[in-house]
């Protein structure tokens, strides 16, 4: 119901880091654009709806900051957790986040929170996620009505955006829709062998 199903096994065990900053180096920020030696490209929509099997229309979002309190109740009507806990929790993470170890202890109501917080909503920590994300989970029913597809492809011309400055160390984002990018349109770059179970949802 959540349109987020192609996340499940759209994940690389191993990045090659080399690789990834090669093309982030070539990464124009006000164009959105990988200026390379055989031209001009990007990632498209298209590519991310192919790769990640991510819906492609439907409605957009808008990321809003939450007030500490705000963060606290969405927790504890979202999740069914103890407000004390909640507010111990983010209390740590910057106000507005929660730990991801800490969502795997409240598993079965935090999923799809700590699906998108390890994959199109990846931040340079690799340990936490925004708790604004919540709020697209609390109807299942309308939570398939995003453009998931949009979101991450923005999310993640952010990331390349931030990253592209001399000052940054670090890719934040989900690298694996970056790296199956390039698998996808540089066909000598990586190692391609057949695959008895071969499955075209997963890279």
């Amino acid at each position: 119901m959540s349109g987020l199903d192609g996340l499940l096994h759209a994940s690389y065990e191993n990045l090659d880091r080399g690789l990834l900053c090669a093309f982030v180096e070539r990464w124009h920020a006000k164009t959105s654009i990988f200026h390379l030696p055989v031209g001009e490209m990007t990632i498209t929509l298209d590519d991310v709806s192919n790769l990640l099997h991510l819906p492609i229309v439907d409605h957009f979002y808008t990321q809003e900051t939450l007030e500490v309190d705000s963060t606290n109740d969405l927790l504890v009507e979202s999740l069914r957790v103890d407000h004390g806990v909640a507010s111990e929790e983010t209390r740590h993470h910057r106000g507005d986040h929660v730990c991801l170890s800490w969502l795997r202890d409240v598993y079965k109501d935090a999923y799809l929170l700590h699906l998108v917080g390890c994959t199109i909503f990846a931040d340079k920590s690799a340990t936490s996620v925004n708790v604004f994300y919540l709020g697209f989970f609390v109807d299942l029913r309308l939570t398939g009505g995003y453009s998931w597809a949009a979101v991450a492809l923005t999310h993640m011309y952010g990331q390349l955006g931030h990253c592209s400055y001399a000052n940054t160390k670090q890719l934040a984002g989900y690298a694996t829709l970056l790296q199956w990018w390039i698998y996808e349109h540089f066909l000598s770059i990586g190692i391609r062998r057949m695959q008895a179970l071969y499955s075209e949802d997963q890279p």
